[in-house]
């Protein structure tokens, strides 16, 4: 039975993770069951980078978007993040690492060599760092890729149109600042700018609409959130054709090849959009509230993208909670704990206090990290059914990562509009 199948309802969780000199891991071994995964531990034991070797389970630049030459340990050039992944067809090998010599990220899927957009198709995650706390309040770049991250978990082949279309951008760029200018040249960049850029604000809008619709809901203690975009792009697709957008911004862009040139970058285009938020009980923007309502309204967005992606696309997300805790009252702690249990998704947690997750104590599995050194919390309930043991080792053979093939250059079709 095909990993890819389409139409059924499949809960994904991690049943092991082995990492090679990721970040502070010389080695580590950890089997897990399908129940929340507590990581307590004082700052700097290695918890977040747990939690980033995850993230490299699923498409995208990981959770801290990190250069890869940075990720592997010190005086190391290459790392492995091996794992085991269940769904209900089945346990899925999953490896992924740094090719050598390269800026290039490898992937295995039960020993085949794959590319990282496939991983897709085997499972996704939300997650939430202590840096999204000032989402809300600071610059619209941090909102956009939160933006695209939401898209790419309801449209898989959305990151693959965005990087087509800032490819085309950086190089219609380098073109206007060499002052030697080829029309057709920058003609046909722009047409490429042109048909991305719509095919990704269409995926963007389409994400947020149904978003939208699932925050007016709350979740319990948690806000409802209203959830809008704010782009050019995205404004013209409200009364206008894909193909009518399309020939806009393109239009767009040829007349304003001066002003870009003198920015030195795009002025114009879905790369400027923003994500606008507002607290939905008190119809305010989510910048304006205090910071445990801002945190409580993130943490409604997270809770109902996990709905909405499994109810629409069957596959319930793996949900990476980094200092989620923090700015929470007890009553929304608990209530966080109840709506991670009921969801049809595996979460991993980091505190540094395993007390303030005592709201788990019988629904979670609880480590202790201290330098980066995993052991069962034996003030809690830990269970290790798959094998059981946490310790050190190098990633098993069947799943360590191995050149990819070269990307695909397919060209993406609009996404479906519908919905």
């Amino acid at each position: 039975m095909s990993v890819f199948e389409e139409g059924r309802s499949v809960r994904v969780a991690v049943r092991r993770v082995v990492l090679s000199d990721f970040r502070c891991y010389e080695t580590l071994r950890i089997e897990t069951d399908p129940r929340p995964v507590v990581l307590t531990g004082p700052n700097g034991a290695g918890k977040t980078n747990l939690l980033e070797a995850l993230s490299f389970v699923t498409p995208g630049r990981g959770l801290r978007r990190a250069p890869l030459a940075e990720i592997a340990r010190k005086g190391h050039t290459a790392w492995a993040v091996a794992t085991v992944i269940e769904a209900e067809s089945g346990l899925i090998e999953v490896g992924t690492g740094r090719d050598p010599g390269s800026e290039r990220r490898v992937v295995r899927i039960d020993g085949r060599p794959a590319k990282p957009g496939d991983l897709a198709r085997v499972t996704s995650a939300l997650w939430l760092t202590p840096a999204m706390d000032r989402l809300f309040i600071e610059g619209a770049g941090g909102r956009r890729r939160f933006l695209d991250r939401l898209t790419l978990g309801q449209d898989s082949r959305h990151a693959a149109r965005f990087a087509a279309y800032e490819h085309a951008m950086r190089e219609r760029t380098r073109v206007l600042k060499s002052g030697r200018a080829d029309r057709s040249w920058l003609t046909a960049l722009e047409e490429t700018m042109a048909h991305h850029g719509v095919a990704v604000a269409l995926a963007r809008r389409k994400a947020i609409l149904q978003l939208d619709a699932a925050c007016c809901q709350g979740q319990g203690p948690f806000p409802a959130a209203r959830l809008a975009l704010m782009g050019e792009v995205e404004e013209w697709l409200e009364t206008l054709s894909p193909e009518a957008s399309e020939e806009k911004l393109r239009e767009t862009l040829r007349v304003v090849r001066g002003r870009d040139e003198t920015a030195g970058g795009a002025t114009r285009g879905p790369h400027r959009t923003d994500l606008v938020v507002r607290h939905g009980e008190k119809d305010v923007p989510a910048g304006q509230c205090s910071t445990g309502e801002q945190k409580a309204v993130l943490i409604a967005i997270v809770l109902a993208q996990a709905r909405l992606r499994t109810e629409t696309l069957g596959v319930a997300p793996l949900l990476l909670l980094d200092e989620v805790i923090a700015h929470l009252d007890h009553v929304r702690r608990d209530a966080l704990f109840d709506a991670l249990t009921s969801l049809n998704a595996q979460s991993w947690m980091t505190g540094t206090d395993s007390v303030l997750f005592a709201g788990l104590r019988d629904r979670a599995q609880f480590y202790q990290v201290n330098n980066a050194t995993l052991t069962v919390d034996n003030g809690f309930q830990g269970a290790l059914p798959f094998g059981g043991g946490v310790g050190g080792g190098a990633p098993d053979e069947g799943v360590s990562p191995c050149p990819s093939p070269s990307p695909d250059k397919t060209h993406l079709p609009y996404p479906d509009a519908s919905g």
